[in-house]
């Protein structure tokens, strides 16, 4: 479940439309602490290098 909620995390953040307080709620991650921290575990890296990547 939580690599499912993750994937969608990063979907969304690779989007670049959405806080990552929004992708929080949308994918039930907790907070935006809780999402930071989960997906640097699970990805490698925060929320934000991920999005740069996309988003430039």
């Amino acid at each position: 479940m939580l690599d499912a909620r993750l994937a969608r995390a990063r979907e969304l953040l690779e989007s670049g439309d959405l806080t990552v307080e929004a992708v929080a709620r949308h994918c039930g991650l907790g907070t935006p602490a809780d999402v930071r921290n989960l997906f640097k575990a699970h990805a490698g890296v925060p929320p934000s290098v991920c999005r740069e990547t996309f988003v430039g």
